[in-house]
């Protein structure tokens, strides 16, 4: 009976220190922060578009929420717009 309560023991403590290094890894906090995003609707950001040679196109600065898992394109919805650019450089910046 006792080596069953240091089992219990020992994994109760493996399992709290393996969710201890969970929550403070960078990968957790960078899931908050777009869990926040999704949930509030965007984060206050500035998003620079250039194009491949560096010539600015476009910027925005605002609550925004972007989306880039589209196979090379960023979208984000501002101002009651969506804007989708393909093949561009886009460089956000936001508050966390």
């Amino acid at each position: 009976m006792k080596s069953y309560k240091v089992f219990i023991a020992v994994v109760v403590t493996v399992i709290i220190v393996i969710i201890g290094i969970f929550i403070n890894s960078a990968s957790f906090k960078r899931g908050v922060v777009d869990l926040k995003s999704n949930l509030t609707g965007g984060l206050n950001r500035e998003i620079n578009v250039y194009t491949a040679d560096g010539q600015l196109i476009k910027h925005f600065e605002g609550k925004i929420d972007i989306d880039s898992e589209h196979d090379g394109a960023v979208k984000f919805d501002y101002n009651g717009k969506r804007y989708i650019y393909y093949n561009c450089f886009v460089e956000t910046i936001g508050d966390l």
